[in-house]
């Protein structure tokens, strides 16, 4: 019985991390511009097997079932397989091994997904990037924490090569092309967002960021890695963070209340007026600073772009009621 339930075990890993490295190869091909839906199909396909694997192991039934007085009776497919808990069933259990902060993650994933199956999402790739970059990382952490550093994919992943320079330009071309992310989705980011703490945005294991920066080899064969990690906390870390190349998003941008009730009626909702506004800030409580969704600057009080994003958010939540 325990060479059934190993072998059993081994191959739901090996499914996992086959999905999971595909997940990253497609993302990383630039001959391919459903990137974002591929990343994100196969790696929630991934981590399902992956807690299967885990579930199977502690002896765990993740079969969807009811219970008729001692007996179960397993929920089936159409075609008369039994059903397996999807990935949110997995994370939901009391007994599921991963933390917050990657459930998070996942979660974000899962809805993401919900929003853009049925549609292309331009734009998306670089939007939200950080976010499967963690979903991956977290995959190689988990992988190796439940069943061992032989299986980790460590060896098998690469940073993945540019054609152009990281340079301001670029930034901002990036930036230009989340303007075809459908509205829809950037509600449902701005709605998802609001309802974590500061701490769980900032989590590595919610969005995984990195700051780089160029280095000059002082010699001939020095500096042949393309990027080298720092300790945020060096003297070396806290020059870097101080000379960062995007200028001109040091300061926020801000925004009256005309400019917001623009903004948000170019988003689609057309008869939000300025009455609307006032009392959807007052309701709100909006112009409290420990919010952090503006500020106020010799006696006016100008708005932050996360307040746009958020009465966008609540907007499209009441549309879809």
């Amino acid at each position: 019985m325990k060479r059934v339930i190993f072998s059993e075990k081994v191959d739901l890993i090996m499914k996992a991390r086959e999905a999971l490295l595909s997940a990253v190869q497609i993302y990383n091909n630039p001959l391919i511009s459903f990137k974002t839906e591929s990343f994100i199909v196969l790696s929630l396909i991934a981590w399902t097997y992956l807690l299967h694997a885990h579930y199977r192991t502690k002896g765990v039934d993740y079969r969807y079932y009811t219970k008729i007085g001692k007996r179960k009776k397993y929920d089936k497919k159409p075609d008369g397989s039994i059903k397996y808990w999807d990935l949110k069933e997995c994370i939901s259990k009391n007994d599921s091994p991963l933390d917050k902060d990657t459930c998070n993650n996942l979660v974000f994933l899962i809805g993401l997904r919900n929003q853009i199956e049925h549609r292309k999402a331009n734009g998306l790739d670089s939007y939200l990037s950080a976010r499967y970059q963690a979903c991956a990382l977290n995959f190689n952490f988990y992988l190796k924490k439940l069943h061992g550093e032989k299986y980790g994919l460590d060896k098998n992943l690469a940073l993945s090569l540019q054609f152009a320079e990281l340079d301001y330009s670029q930034s901002k071309t990036i930036k230009d092309k989340e303007g075809f992310i459908p509205q829809n989705v950037i509600s449902y980011v701005a709605d998802f967002d609001n309802k974590l703490s500061e701490s769980e945005i900032k989590s590595d294991r919610f969005a995984y960021r990195l700051l780089f920066a160029k280095v000059l080899a002082k010699r001939k064969g020095q500096a042949d890695r393309v990027i080298e990690f720092i300790d945020p906390k060096s003297k070396l870390a806290k020059n870097i963070s101080k000379e960062y190349w995007i200028k001109e998003e040091t300061e926020k941008q801000k925004f009256t209340a005309t400019l917001v009730i623009q903004k948000v009626k170019a988003a689609g909702f057309k008869n939000f007026t300025m009455h609307q506004h006032t009392l959807f800030w007052q309701k709100r409580d909006g112009k409290n600073p420990n919010k952090g969704f503006g500020a106020m600057v010799v006696k006016t009080w100008y708005w932050y772009e996360n307040w746009v994003d958020y009465i966008i958010g609540e907007l499209g939540k009441l549309n879809q009621k």
